[in-house]
């Protein structure tokens, strides 16, 4: 049976892609405050930018502020993404920025919404809880999740810089490099990635010597300072891969999405080039 993350390699290759097209229908950005414009905002990004993307990743709070509608105008989303992918004859992975992380019984239940009432392939979490809190989103093999290990945002470093002493350890390592190694060892299904952004370049670059075989979700580049070329020589794995570049606003802002998610994709594909010379 195939995991996600063999699924998630497939579509690189076809592709040629590990841009991830982000879905953000910020509410300045839409033609009108109201939850069909940002349908009609996604839909237009899914259909333009559909070749170019590795994945594409809804963000749920950008749904979620419209209430009830705006859940289903996340459901059609979703949707529009799986006949997108019928039609190119190439699945592209769908995967949910929502940041979950609670108790056992509750994390059933947003897996259950996850997984089975939205229809996505995989789920960012917040791994704090523990493994518990994980495990119910690890059930099926052909699901996965990104734990959030060292996030883009400057306030990371309140929580995710401090040093940590692991049982059993006698010297103390960095939360991210820990939180790193609890993900390797959860990735007993290879279904398991975290979550590592582009702002920090040369922690991206420990965390991947800790972990050489994980995939990483490396948020941050463009609006938020992270430079590609520097992200991609950091982060990405031997084989080429391993690290896939989730853009939003550079793409949904730009005058053409699909031209702009193109040049994006391209430039990736010639900064691995020469980095491999």
């Amino acid at each position: 049976m195939e995991t996600f993350f063999t699924f998630l390699e497939r579509r690189v290759d076809d592709s040629s892609s590990l841009l991830c097209i982000g879905l953000d229908p910020h509410i300045p950005d839409l033609k009108e405050p109201t939850p069909a414009s940002a349908l009609d905002f996604c839909l237009t990004l899914v259909r333009e930018t559909a070749p170019y993307a590795a994945a594409f990743k809804p963000n749920a709070a950008f749904f979620e502020v419209f209430g009830a509608e705006g859940w289903t105008v996340l459901k059609k989303v979703i949707e529009a993404i799986r006949e997108e992918s019928n039609r190119m004859g190439s699945r592209i992975p769908i995967i949910l920025d929502a940041k979950r992380g609670d108790i056992a019984s509750t994390a059933e239940a947003y897996a259950q919404s996850a997984f089975e009432s939205l229809g996505v392939d995989c789920i960012t979490l917040n791994p704090y809880l523990g493994r518990d809190s994980i495990d119910p989103f690890l059930k099926d093999q052909e699901k996965g999740v990104f734990l959030l290990c060292k996030t883009s945002n400057a306030g990371s470093m309140d929580l995710q810089n401090l040093l940590v002493m692991p049982m059993g350890s006698d010297s103390p390592m960095p939360m991210y490099i820990y939180v790193s190694k609890l993900a390797q060892q959860w990735n007993e299904k290879n279904n398991v990635g975290i979550v590592v952004g582009a702002t920090h370049p040369q922690i991206m670059e420990m965390i991947r010597a800790a972990v050489p075989d994980l995939w990483f979700l490396a948020p941050g580049v463009g609006a938020q300072g992270g430079e590609l070329e520097l992200t991609l020589k950091s982060g990405l794995r031997a084989d080429g891969k391993g690290l896939l570049i989730p853009v939003s606003r550079a793409i949904s802002r730009a005058q053409s999405p699909g031209k702009a998610a193109a040049e994006i994709r391209d430039q990736i594909v010639n900064i691995k080039r020469a980095l491999r010379n």
